[in-house]
């Protein structure tokens, strides 16, 4: 017997993605100084939204991350990495994993507790 859990496949995506966005930012700091780097962002949010409302559970396991330039504009030596904007979104990212973590554990728990009643 098979058991897809499509909740579990969610959060699972949300914290890959999550992960995916923390690398290119520590990426983009890294390069805070490097002439004519272009500072990139990812995009997660969409395909799992996508994949939510096809609901397909195939989708759901890999949803796709999308790795995107950044509006920000151009500095003088052709740089465009926003220390103050990659440092704030870091943070909220750092925020969203902790958040969506703590979910994960959650429903472990819950599950574990729902196996263990019968």
């Amino acid at each position: 017997m098979s058991f897809v859990d499509p909740v579990g496949s969610v959060l699972h995506s949300a914290l890959d993605g999550l992960a995916t966005r923390q690398t290119v930012i520590a990426d983009n700091i890294a390069n805070v100084d490097t002439p004519n780097y272009r500072a990139t962002t990812v995009d997660f949010e969409t395909n799992l939204r996508r994949a939510i409302e096809g609901g397909s559970a195939a989708e759901l396991d890999a949803p796709g991350i999308d790795t995107v330039a950044t509006s920000t504009p151009v500095g003088a030596n052709g740089n465009n990495v926003d220390l103050r904007k990659e440092t704030m979104a870091a943070m909220q990212t750092s925020y969203q994993q902790q958040v969506v973590g703590r979910a994960i554990s959650d429903r472990h728990n819950l599950v574990i507790t729902a196996a263990s009643a019968h």
